[in-house]
């Protein structure tokens, strides 16, 4: 009898030691599932009523979750998301089971080891991802609306950063552009596309981290005035198609194309940036505000009401962006207001009417009689440097189209006639190998000169011709 009542302590002192293993081993995998709030409830009921007796039938081992469940946790563990209220959530759920696990084992004064590496990190002054302080800014690179841009630098690897700081309005919380930004660019893995590294989430701001990319094609045409160097417009716009065709396919529409969301890399990569206004378009079509788009680079369907729009949207900015590289002027400058901007695209395309473009008549700001009727005119008549570069004036034809459905594919101009003496190998590149990494591409020295040289020789297709093969 005697013998059975010294037995029952270190019975009990072998269970709670299993348990205690059982729970250090399942917390890290549990705590941060989605279903958060449902197994907060669960736990603190279970703790309160039955003083965290039976816990192993509310944390279960890894082993007992479903295939379909590890996949989504292991996922979870792996990123950080701001807008899924996890943090506060975790505290919490460390500060409640740690407090289990000291009422059911107070003589065991060893913490796990796998408790301990979850709940602190094993340096406390390392810098870690997510963190405010794992960042240095360097210097400010522009200010917007609602954030301001600063170059940085990371703690953790010492790489070159881009820190886009939105600040956070108590009464307005969190802008809906940045929440869809920072969404959309979580999934998108492309090398000409601007690359998201981390999210810090704090009461007073959000911060986006992006890889740094040292200017934007902005600034690298009012560097090189006059008109790019042929064999740069075609990189370029061969890499803008790429990223556009793979957030197409991917049924997401950017809204703001422009050169100043154009980012250029220093071996000339470009890539799409700012997707603030961006949409995840789904299938059937909705509609959209028509709001969108800076005003040079919005399609006349836009400008004239139309609020059903695809992917065409975005490719009549391509076109625009086409012609601003190759003729070192905007497409179609407006300077006063929509209607301005409507008048200078139907001097060059032609007014549109029924038979061109059927529809028009319904879209809310068409009114025929507001409009001088013009007459469409071939593309080298407004640039003449079109009929510089084989093949250059039927693609900007083609994707400069009043009716939206007339408008060349991000995927179809991939094809074009006008990349033809481009090497085969730039089709086959996978979605994160940049053009660069092929034999012969590279970016030519830009100079005022080099597009009249260019129009004496017509040396590109000679230049690359090699790389075929």
């Amino acid at each position: 009898m005697c013998d059975m009542i010294k037995s029952q302590p270190t019975q009990k002192i072998s269970k709670m030691k299993k348990l205690r293993r059982t729970l250090s081993e399942s917390f890290s995998r549990i705590a941060l599932k989605k279903d958060d709030n449902t197994f907060d409830e669960i736990c603190v009921t279970r703790m309160s009523t039955r003083k965290c007796q039976g816990m192993e039938s509310v944390i279960k081992p890894m082993d007992t979750i479903p295939e379909d469940k590890k996949v989504r946790v292991q996922r979870t563990q792996s990123s950080f998301d701001p807008f899924e209220k996890t943090a506060n959530q975790v505290k919490r759920v460390h500060s409640e089971n740690n407090a289990c696990l000291n009422f059911k084992s107070p003589s065991v004064g060893k913490e796990s080891p796998k408790v301990r590496r979850h709940s602190s990190p094993s340096s406390p002054t390392s810098p870690k991802f997510g963190k405010t302080d794992s960042y240095e800014k360097l210097e400010k690179l522009g200010e917007g609306s609602y954030a301001t841009v600063y170059k940085g630098k990371s703690k953790v690897n010492g790489k070159l950063v881009a820190l886009k700081v939105i600040r956070l309005q108590e009464e307005e919380g969190t802008p809906f552009t940045a929440i869809r930004e920072a969404s959309l660019l979580k999934g998108l893995k492309h090398s000409n596309i601007v690359l998201l590294h981390d999210i810090i989430h704090t009461k007073e701001t959000l911060t986006l981290v992006f890889e740094y990319v040292h200017t934007d094609l902005c600034q690298y045409m009012d560097k090189h005035p006059g008109g790019l160097h042929p064999e740069n417009v075609k990189l370029f716009l061969f890499q803008l198609l790429r990223g556009l065709s793979y957030i197409h396919q991917g049924h997401i529409l950017h809204r703001d194309l422009k050169p100043q969301n154009l980012l250029i890399g220093d071996t000339g990569e470009l890539k799409l940036a700012d997707f603030g206004l961006a949409r995840a378009k789904s299938v059937p079509s909705h509609t959209y505000s028509n709001e969108v788009v800076t005003l040079w680079y919005r399609p006349p369907d836009v400008l004239l009401g139309s609020t059903e729009y695809s992917t065409c949207l975005d490719m009549w900015g391509v076109g625009c962006i086409f012609i601003e590289m190759i003729q070192g002027v905007a497409a179609f400058p407006g300077m006063k207001d929509i209607q301005d901007q409507l008048e200078r695209i139907f001097l060059i395309l032609g007014t549109p009417n029924e038979d061109t473009w059927p529809g028009v008549h319904s879209l809310p700001h068409f009114k025929p009689e507001r409009f001088t009727q013009y007459g469409p005119k071939n593309l080298r008549q407004a640039w003449n440097k079109l009929s510089y570069v084989n093949h250059a004036e039927d693609i900007a034809s083609k994707l400069l189209q009043c009716f939206p459905k007339n408008r060349l594919s991000a995927l179809a101009a991939l094809t074009h006639d006008y990349f033809s003496d481009l090497p085969p190998r730039l089709w086959e590149l996978s979605d994160m190998s940049s053009i660069f990494t092929v034999p012969n591409v590279k970016l030519q020295p830009e100079g005022g000169e080099s597009m009249r040289v260019f129009a004496k020789n017509n040396t590109f297709g000679k230049s690359l011709s090699n790389s075929k093969h």
